[in-house]
């Protein structure tokens, strides 16, 4: 059979792993921000957040967006269930948005016609999750400029994309959202074995989901209610989690991003090599915004030919 997704791991990336092993540290040392600045760099975000997961990252990302009780939060009904079960995590109620059937994404025009219904209704969604299925960006740029008619923050669920470009620029660089989400399982185009990573532009959100991903806890004396007795000293001073990446995968992380364009390049091969194989079979092959840049993550096809509205 063959497999859904497998990792690349070459000999570089056990080198990586096995000196952290021989290092002072497992975890909370310096790969962790190292891994963060690497990713940060190669998207152009300001700041970046490693977790143990795309999942918590999600749910830190909701949180740090003041999500809770009485709020909503829309997402892609094809997406895994993390992208949903963020919002519940918090308490907020969610509800989805159809997709374009061309790309399998949120679809912006659904989203308005959504959005005036619910603008009537008096329920609005806090947060919006596209999610980039199979690497290919959703219309970033639309709906953006819904956000700002209608005041909703935007969580990019970019799980699928890292490597890929929106209008020729990286994806995770958060120009049209507040937050883009990454996750580094390993059937995913760069592996930390488990881990997700949120980039933000916002230093004030990066600060919350740092305070979330450890616990709530701070060493920062401006945080704190009174000066530190010590250098020792921390402070709870939110109700955290304990969402921390190691240094075991942040080394592997840092390891995979230097051959993350040599994936990207080797997935693009591939997708143009079945578009060329299944050319004349009567299916529908996968359909390229001529905006999105795809990573590939997935090469989906649909069995039967699709009648696509043309005002889509």
């Amino acid at each position: 059979m063959i497999p859904y997704g497998r990792q690349d791991i070459n000999q570089a990336d056990i080198d990586a792993v096995i000196e952290i092993l021989k290092s002072d540290f497992l975890t909370q040392g310096p790969k962790v921000p190292l891994f963060e600045k690497t990713v940060a760099d190669y998207v152009g975000s300001d700041h970046a957040v490693a977790v143990n997961s795309a999942t918590s990252a999600l749910h830190i990302a909701c949180l740090a967006l003041g999500l809770g009780p009485g709020d909503w939060l829309w997402t892609s009904p094809i997406t895994f269930v993390a992208s949903a079960n963020c919002g519940l995590y918090c308490g907020a109620q969610v509800d989805f948005v159809d997709i374009d059937p061309r790309t399998y994404n949120l679809c912006a025009k659904e989203l308005e016609k959504k959005l005036i219904t619910a603008k009537q209704n008096g329920t609005l969604p806090k947060v919006v999750i596209p999610v980039h299925f199979s690497g290919q960006s959703c219309d970033m740029q639309a709906i953006h400029a819904l956000s700002k008619r209608y005041g909703f923050k935007i969580i990019e669920d970019a799980s699928h994309a890292i490597g890929g470009k929106y209008k020729k620029e990286p994806i995770g660089n958060c120009r049209y959202s507040d937050i883009t989400v990454f996750s580094f399982h390993p059937v995913k185009i760069i592996t930390t074995a488990e881990g997700g990573m949120a980039m933000t532009n916002n230093p004030q959100l990066a600060e919350k989901m740092q305070l979330y991903r450890s616990h709530g806890i701070t060493r920062d004396p401006s945080f704190m209610t009174h000066e530190p007795d010590g250098s020792w000293y921390y402070q709870q001073i939110e109700l955290g989690y304990n969402y921390r990446m190691t240094e075991l995968q942040a080394a592997l992380g840092i390891s995979q991003m230097q051959r993350l364009d040599g994936f990207i390049t080797q997935r693009h091969k591939l997708a143009q090599r079945y578009n060329e194989l299944l050319a004349d079979l009567p299916i529908t092959l996968p359909w390229q915004h001529v905006d999105s840049d795809s990573s590939w993550h997935l090469y989906v096809i649909c069995s039967g030919q699709v009648k696509v509205a043309t005002d889509l």
